[in-house]
């Protein structure tokens, strides 16, 4: 035991850490030495303390605090508490950072220097109007909260998103432009004046957005403008980045459980081990997780599942009372999230 044990330095350089940093891991106890040589000082390290060094260094690499770190080095491999603190605190950066994110896009768009330009991008047109017919149903009517009549449009290089919501459904569809040029930014428009334009947008082969104090839009043809709506929308990234891990996945024929939905308020739908149970009508799925028994208001599933692409549909179940994932799975970039109704 004693011939296995290395200098400070040398057990630095086999974990990724600082000499300094392994003092200082002494002097709060999160990793002790295995010796310290009573004469002179030195610290020695045994090689059975390597992967408690290195799960140090990687929890402080994503910046959680030392008590946490110690409840995680202290408790038992994969234990569940453990795992909890560190998914909570995965958490906690994911919406510290999509707070950051929007923090400074309302500052990008707000600048205003000769450096700034409005952004432009170039869509296909087809595509864009698909993306409207999807996400402007999610928009409320614009009393009492005008905000919430709108889409949100986001321009960046890498993407463009359009959002809507209710606070009861959210609309998510992701774009990848052909071109952009000047500064990312984001623009509110009234979702009625953006489903007008569907018809006229799946006609162009191409169609360029510019987004500065109105949105105008260019076809080969012919250029609209729609008025913009300078207001304050929720932070829907959080809630997106909010969302904990599902408890049950449910794969099924999409228009199948469209029809199945029926005409009450609300429809409960009982999940089991291979089937979804609406009344006494049974559909055929493949579920992972464990059975569960949700609600929905009818109209909202509805329109969700009608606005999704392709033969199927993938239900995200975190909780009878969190928001519900419906993903298509042959269409990536959109996601629908949808409230569930108490039963």
């Amino acid at each position: 035991m004693v011939d296995d044990l290395v200098s400070i330095s040398a057990f630095a350089r086999r974990v990724g850490l600082t000499p300094s940093a392994l003092r200082f891991y002494d002097d709060c106890g999160a990793l002790r030495p295995a010796v310290v040589d009573e004469g002179n000082g030195y610290r020695y390290y045994a090689p059975d303390q390597e992967q408690r060094a290195r799960l140090l260094r990687d929890l402080r690499e994503i910046d959680l605090p030392l008590p946490e770190v110690r409840r995680v080095l202290d408790g038992a491999p994969g234990a569940a508490a453990a795992v909890a603190v560190v998914e909570a605190h995965l958490r906690t950066v994911e919406q510290k950072a999509a707070s950051t994110r929007q923090a400074a896009q309302r500052i990008l768009a707000g600048l205003s220097s000769t450096s700034s330009k409005s952004p432009q991008v170039t869509l296909g047109g087809p595509e864009l109007a698909s993306a409207i017919r999807q996400v402007a149903p999610a928009a409320a009517e614009p009393e009492p909260i005008p905000a919430l009549g709108c889409v949100r449009i986001e321009l960046s290089e890498t993407e463009v998103t359009l959002v809507a919501t209710d606070r009861y459904r959210l609309a998510v569809r992701k774009l990848h432009p052909q071109s952009f040029d000047g500064t990312p930014g984001a623009i509110l428009i009234p979702a009625p004046a953006l489903t007008e334009l569907t018809r006229w947008l799946a006609a162009a082969d191409t169609v360029h957005l510019r987004a500065g104090s109105d949105l105008t839009l260019s076809t080969s043809a012919e250029t609209r403008t729609l008025a913009s709506m300078d207001a304050e929308y929720p932070d829907y990234q959080l809630i997106l980045d909010g969302l904990e891990p599902p408890v049950c996945r449910v794969m099924a024929d999409r228009a199948a459980l469209a029809e199945l939905l029926g005409t009450d308020e609300v429809v409960a739908l009982g999940i089991e081990s291979e089937t979804i149970g609406i009344g006494n009508q049974k559909l055929e799925a493949i579920i992972t997780g464990a059975p569960l028994r949700i609600g929905f208001t009818t109209r909202l599933l509805a329109e969700a599942l009608a606005t999704g692409v392709g033969p199927d549909v993938l239900l995200e179940i975190h909780a009878p009372d969190r928001p519900v994932v419906i993903r298509s799975a042959d269409q990536g970039t959109f996601t629908t999230l949808v409230m569930p109704n108490r039963l």
